[in-house]
């Protein structure tokens, strides 16, 4: 890892606050990966639910109604959850790089505000308007079009998933940038 002031050096004209060693190290690299995965992956699921969500409400007849019963089968989205590693991931990472960035740092610290957010939506409203779909499909899908409370929770499903997405990318960005 190159040192901040042989950078400073090599960009004259850049402040050296401005300046930040990029870390280094296979350990680095995997937890990289690992945070980034589990970030796509989480927010891909969440994604994906809105999509099926919205696909639901065509109802039972619709193309592809089988596939959405299969997606909306009961049980844990266990590939949503895995937002909950992202931001052990994220301090994993701080500490393997070597001083380059802190907890404090203004990317790290609105990284998380936006992940309690996203957490919170998920956790407050899209999750249990998962199950209730999952329970409605199991118990009368069938019986012809999603309305009532089917049609609201696959509403609000696709609302918040729109707002979950929508923070992935501002974090993308955020945690790309460093501001």
């Amino acid at each position: 890892m190159a040192p901040v002031s042989h950078l400073a050096r090599a960009l004259p004209g850049v402040p050296v606050g401005a300046l930040r060693a990029v870390p280094t190290g296979a350990l680095y690299s995997i937890l990289l990966v690992l945070h980034v995965l589990f970030a796509v992956v989480g927010f891909g699921s969440v994604g994906v639910t809105g999509l099926q969500a919205s696909r639901a409400r065509r109802g039972p007849q619709a193309p592809g109604a089988e596939a959405v019963r299969r997606y909306f089968r009961p049980g844990v989205n266990w590939a949503g959850r895995s937002l909950y590693a992202v931001p052990l991931l994220g301090f994993c990472l701080i500490a393997a790089s070597n001083r380059a960035f802190d907890a404090g740092d203004s990317f790290v610290v609105a990284g998380l505000v936006l992940w309690l957010a996203a957490v919170l939506v998920a956790e407050a409203v899209l999750w249990p308007a998962e199950r209730r779909i999952q329970v409605e499909m199991a118990r009368r899908w069938d019986e012809g079009d999603p309305v009532g409370p089917l049609d609201e929770d696959c509403r609000r499903a696709v609302a918040c998933s729109a707002v979950l997405v929508a923070i992935f990318v501002a974090a993308t960005v955020l945690m790309v940038g460093k501001p």
